[in-house]
């Protein structure tokens, strides 16, 4: 990892930021990617503390706002003088009906939308590192998604919190899965990975899980894996998915691991390419 060029968003806590610090341990440089910048730097410091010698910048994006996702990727390719990996892990958990500025469903917008338009813009900057990596942080959640492509912002029907969220998160491994199957011919790897359950500030929006958390949840050094292994592991292929290996997913050390029959539906996957391009307005050159 010495010397890689890093982007975490939503690492100011949980998985993210247990990620961007053990990274920084090994050399990386970090991008702290978050919506409050004040949150990033009390997460920059508090790494900084354990471990002086870290390279940590901090970055304003708020994946609820196109505008500000593009503002952020133009000041990456300005400021920054490469970029290696990109771990989309910033995430909107089954919370109340909202929408983005855009007018997206607010789970659909920043957990999807957001970060396919972030991916695309950052593409041609990840293309220029041979080996690169996007990492997409899914969820088992997404065996519940089923997308409704007449009413993606529940504009039509009544809303579901946890039902919206399942369905983010399988257009997460429909983006991943879709983005690996475009860029096949590339030196660039496109992969996912899930912690399972874990205790992290996502949950505070549903009472019970967020009580429950602290008894039934992995703990976050366990639930870092997933994600680091995606970014490490030399045996692999772009499409590949990681999560724990025991309990049917739900514990256990990071493996190659299976998804939904539903997410493996191509046709499924290139209709939600298709659209998101056109609600973004974020074109992948070169993938289409």
């Amino acid at each position: 990892m010495s010397g890689k060029h890093i982007i975490i968003t939503g690492s100011n806590s949980g998985i993210g930021y247990k990620a961007a610090r053990v990274l920084a341990k090994k050399g990386a440089e970090i991008i702290i990617a978050v919506r409050r910048p004040e949150k990033g730097e009390a997460a920059q410091q508090k790494i900084l503390e354990e471990n002086n010698a870290a390279k940590i910048s901090v970055e304003a994006l708020d994946l609820a706002d196109l505008a500000a996702v593009r503002a952020f990727s133009q000041r990456i390719d300005s400021v920054y003088e490469k970029l290696d990996i990109l771990i989309n892990n910033a995430g909107v958990m089954v919370s109340p009906y909202g929408k983005t500025k855009d007018g997206f469903e607010l789970q659909f917008g920043v957990n999807h939308l957001g970060h396919f338009a972030l991916t695309g813009l950052l593409l041609p900057k990840l293309r220029k590192n041979s080996g690169s990596r996007v990492v997409n942080i899914a969820s088992m959640a997404h065996y519940r998604g089923n997308l409704d492509f007449s009413d993606l912002h529940c504009e039509q029907r009544p809303y579901n919190a946890a039902k919206a969220y399942g369905d983010s998160k399988l257009a997460n491994l429909y983006f991943t899965f879709e983005m690996a199957r475009r860029l096949k011919s590339e030196n660039l790897l496109v992969l996912a990975a899930h912690p399972s359950w874990t205790a992290t500030e996502l949950m505070r929006h549903n009472r019970l899980m967020d009580k429950a958390k602290y008894y039934l949840a992995m703990p976050l050094w366990q639930d870092t894996l997933p994600t680091l292994r995606a970014c490490v592991e030399t045996d692999t292929q772009s499409g590949d998915y990681f999560g724990p290996h025991a309990f049917g997913g739900w514990r256990g050390y990071p493996v190659k691991c299976g998804s939904s029959k539903l997410s493996k539906d191509q046709g499924i996957a290139k209709m939600l390419w298709e659209i998101s391009k056109k609600l973004t307005l974020v074109q992948y050159l070169g993938s289409d």
